[in-house]
């Protein structure tokens, strides 16, 4: 399987980046182009005016496409140092010329408008293995004071198996057991329930609440 796609999942381009890192545009794509230091092969990054990322490496001798670091089992010092760097440019390109795009909810995405409104800050994306978990945390303390995630809502205790957009939040110890519904508020996953609960984040909880519950947390992690 093309690396590709689990590299670019949950980014969306940045258009301004892309002039910056060295990209060309043509008829509204933009391409790139570099030559692998250790096999000499020259590999093109195009990026479609939908976001679409294609890849491809190519013998500048033969003028051939080069397949070998796509085919599962492929094995030999020169594969396995090809398929190594084109996942390093593909890293490197994500990371400096597409933003965090995982959540999908219209309101985790007004969460995410209003603490950077209001805070400055910005979802930090800890584990890349879980490309949908972000953290916000607080610059003067650096504890957590908000966390979303993508789970099961039977994970939450709800009866199917749909997935859910959550939000994690502090709350006092002497608060939680007056707060959670496991309705609207819920114990809080993964996290520890003596001091988080969870919200899933489809409107079951007004935005307005939210937002408020938001700077609640905020204010609860500054010890």
């Amino acid at each position: 399987m093309d690396i590709k796609n689990n590299i670019f999942k949950g980014r969306k381009v940045s258009v301004p980046k892309l002039s910056a890192y060295g990209f060309s545009q043509n008829n509204g794509a933009y391409s790139y182009h570099t030559v692998l230091p250790s096999s000499g092969l020259l590999m093109v990054v195009e990026i479609m005016p939908d976001g679409l990322v294609k890849a491809t490496i190519i013998d500048m001798e033969t003028k051939d496409p080069y397949t070998l670091h796509l085919t599962d089992g492929a094995t030999g010092s020169f594969v396995t140092s090809v398929k190594m760097e084109y996942e390093q440019v593909l890293t490197d390109i994500a990371e400096k010329c597409f933003e965090p795009d995982a959540f999908k909810s219209a309101q985790a995405k007004a969460a995410i408008a209003y603490v950077r409104k209001t805070y400055g800050d910005e979802l930090e994306f800890l584990w890349t293995k879980f490309p949908d978990n972000a953290v916000w945390r607080r610059k003067d303390t650096q504890k957590w004071y908000g966390v979303i995630l993508t789970v099961s809502r039977r994970k939450l205790g709800l009866p199917s198996d749909e997935g859910a957009e959550i939000m994690d939040l502090r709350i006092e110890p002497e608060q939680m057991d007056a707060t959670v519904d496991n309705k609207k508020y819920f114990p809080g996953w993964h996290m520890n329930k003596r001091n988080w609960y969870t919200v899933i984040l489809d409107g079951s909880v007004s935005t307005e609440e939210l937002c408020h519950k938001i700077d609640r947390s905020y204010r609860l992690a500054i010890r």
